[in-house]
């Protein structure tokens, strides 16, 4: 069984894998639960094999083959402590590599050239590639990270609408919109942030894209300054030479308008998303394990 290889998208709404030969061709693929190994290690785990598991049986073959094959798994979390390391070795793969999602998200976008990419999903993340050296910054997580990512979105949102509540901060009416879900009781607003994982706040971003679009001051703020924090980051890794910036993940449409303009000049359509990302760098750890035995 050792032409074929599993590529996972870990993400932090939904977790994708994808079958494929040695030759890159898609087989079969698969799709689970969130992958968020930071707030929940345990399931992020069960919904990489399931991922796994569904994408060998589209493609025809036995699940149980997760114990032979070769996988690379991206996932927000991977650099932070001995996270990615703890999975690696509770993966039942026949040979696993955990990476964070930066790194198949770079390589999805751009394939081995170089130049920068900023993901933008339930989190967010950048990784930059010059002469072939690789580094990245951000993907720290919810509570102190991820900045622009749908979940600070969400949490900000949340936020502004409770500081209206108390007359602190202007209302607007997506603020009255969504104290109206919550019976316009702060303390349920409070009990939800508590009780929720990055996907549920994640959930409330396209909403806030919406009402920006009809100039509602509280959305435009939020938006601005999630746009704000991705000037600042991409200019971080910016280079005078490079290439392309290239925006993936759920977000990255939603916020090409609110982008500097030296930042719109050098976007790029990204060859691949994330998932062909693993995929590519799978393909790779397979020719790798092969050439080893031959």
């Amino acid at each position: 069984m050792g032409q074929f290889a599993i590529g996972i998208d870990g993400g932090g709404t939904n977790c994708r894998a994808a079958v494929i030969d040695s030759t890159g061709k898609i087989l079969g693929t698969g799709k689970s639960g969130a992958a968020n190994i930071l707030s929940d290690l345990e399931n992020s785990l069960i919904n990489i094999v399931e991922a796994a598991r569904q994408a060998l049986a589209s493609a025809g073959l036995d699940p149980e083959l997760v114990g032979r094959l070769p996988a690379v798994i991206g996932t927000a979390g991977a650099n932070v402590g001995n996270y990615g390391k703890r999975l690696e070795s509770a993966l039942p793969f026949g040979n696993s590599r955990v990476v964070t999602d930066a790194t198949i998200a770079l390589q999805g976008a751009l394939g081995d050239a170089d130049g920068i990419i900023g993901a933008f999903g339930t989190g967010s993340v950048y990784n930059a590639r010059r002469d072939g050296k690789i580094w990245g910054i951000g993907g720290w997580g919810f509570v102190i990270g991820d900045q622009a990512s749908g979940a600070r979105l969400g949490r900000d949102l949340l936020e502004r609408s409770v500081l209206a509540y108390d007359r602190v901060t202007t209302t607007s009416p997506l603020t009255d919109v969504i104290m109206a879900e919550f019976g316009n009781d702060p303390e349920r607003v409070v009990e939800f942030a508590h009780a929720s994982k990055p996907k549920d706040f994640a959930r409330y971003s396209p909403v806030i894209f919406e009402y920006a679009a009809m100039n509602d001051v509280v959305a435009m703020d939020i938006v601005r300054t999630a746009a704000t924090a991705i000037t600042e980051s991409l200019d971080a890794l910016l280079w005078p030479e490079c290439p392309s910036i290239c925006l993936l993940g759920g977000l990255a449409q939603a916020y090409r308008p609110w982008l500097d303009t030296r930042h719109k000049a050098l976007l790029a359509e990204p060859k691949g998303d994330v998932l062909r990302g693993a995929m590519e760098l799978a393909v790779k750890l397979l020719l790798d394990r092969e050439g080893s035995r031959g």
